[in-house]
């Protein structure tokens, strides 16, 4: 097994990390990461373990993702990079700052906060288990089927761009759904109450999302002393996705 993550790497300068949220991979930061090249960095568009093309493992938690990095920054020569972390990839990068304050330039946070959200994707786990891709020929068959439970549109999209063709033309999800169908407190979970970072970081939420509240400012200072919170407008959990251009201006002001 290849322990190093895979990832997609654009651009030369500074190096930046970004991070996939739950189900994603590294192709949903695929346009962004190509604007943050035009500003001289070196883009690593990351899949972390157990989605995209990177390595499937039984184990799967905070501590050990943040590992994972720190693996993969070793690998490529790194000493320190920028993060950007969405979602669980947020969760990730506090983890790894918090671990590995000296490899950590700067912290970029996109919708999430450092405390415990109860498992809340059964519906989108009920629906992908519900799938026999055994019979299914092409990705309109996956999305009728994946439709009778899941009814956005943009959701079954975002999963659909995990489906692939496997070496013997098989339909099969890039990401490994046995294990993180049980990992839903572990993906939930919060960094160590003692944690802390003390660099440069930036919360970015989506206005019309209810993962980061006014309320959570008090914990970010506990554990991000630096901390600045803004906010998206027009924009909801997958914020960069929904108003990429705000999204693009607001973290260039903070890593340039």
């Amino acid at each position: 097994m290849n322990s190093v993550l895979h990832s997609k790497i654009v651009g030369k300068g500074k190096p930046l990390c970004i991070l996939h949220g739950f189900l994603g991979m590294s192709d949903n930061w695929k346009t962004l990461g190509t604007a943050y090249t035009e500003q001289g960095f070196n883009v690593h568009l990351i899949d972390q373990r157990n989605h995209g093309r990177s390595f499937h493992s039984e184990e799967f938690d905070y501590d050990l993702l943040a590992k994972d990095l720190k693996t993969y920054l070793n690998f490529h020569k790194i000493a320190s990079t920028a993060i950007i972390g969405h979602s669980m990839g947020g969760k990730t990068a506090m983890q790894f700052a918090c671990s590995y304050p000296e490899m950590t330039e700067k912290l970029l946070i996109a919708d999430i906060a450092p405390k415990f959200y109860p498992p809340h994707h059964h519906n989108i786990i009920t629906a992908l288990q519900s799938v026999d891709l055994e019979s299914k020929t092409s990705r309109n068959e996956v999305d009728a089927a994946l439709k009778k439970h899941l009814s956005d549109v943009g959701v079954r999209q975002f999963l659909l761009k995990n489906l692939h063709r496997t070496k013997d033309k098989k339909l099969a999800f890039r990401f490994n759904l046995a294990v993180l169908s049980t990992k839903m407190e572990e993906v939930g979970d919060t960094i160590n109450s003692t944690d802390h970072f003390s660099g440069p970081t930036l919360f970015l939420r989506g206005s019309k999302s209810e993962y980061v509240t006014e309320g959570d400012a008090t914990t970010i200072h506990k554990h991000f002393p630096l901390a600045t919170l803004d906010t998206i407008s027009n924009a909801g959990h997958w914020l960069h996705a929904e108003n990429p251009k705000e999204f693009l201006e607001k973290s260039l002001a903070f890593l340039l």
